[in-house]
């Protein structure tokens, strides 16, 4: 049985933003009306063009363990995101890299990580209560289409 890798602090840290780094690059070049595509290579039959977010990201796996570690950190947003809205992924993976990188900088500063983490939450439930504020409920069939030709 081969034994575990172990990486601490600084070393860590690096390995995963790496790993971060590279999912949400592959994924947020698909964002916006002039999002582009990528190129999935499969193990199996031919390549596949898709501009989806949470398709592109359940397909990357990294061979550096704390890497992979990384870019699975953003998969589970992605995941998450589209099982809960079917929408939004490369937002949700965008979002999740620039906090992500914030909390490392404040970290290497000195900042107390369990603070960050306390402070992202307090954010999160902050903008989930305005965003709340500002939905409008969509009862009718008219109202329906109207959202959906946005």
């Amino acid at each position: 049985m081969p034994a575990k890798k172990l990486a601490y602090a600084e070393d860590a840290r690096k390995a995963l933003r790496i790993g971060i780094d590279i999912l949400a690059d592959a994924v947020k070049v698909t964002l916006g009306p002039k999002g582009r595509n990528v190129v999935l290579d499969k193990s199996f039959g031919p390549p596949q063009v898709c501009s989806d977010g949470v398709t592109i990201a359940k397909e990357i796996e990294l061979p550096d363990a704390f890497e992979n570690m990384g870019a699975q950190l953003l998969k589970e947003a992605a995941t998450k995101t589209n099982d809960a809205a079917g929408d939004g992924t490369t937002t949700s993976v965008v979002l999740a890299q620039a906090i992500i990188n914030e909390g490392f900088k404040n970290v290497t500063a000195g900042a107390d990580p369990m603070a960050i983490k306390r402070g992202i939450e307090k954010a999160v439930a902050s903008v989930v209560v305005e965003v709340q504020k500002m939905s409008e409920p969509v009862e009718t069939k008219e109202r329906i289409g109207q959202v959906a030709s946005l």
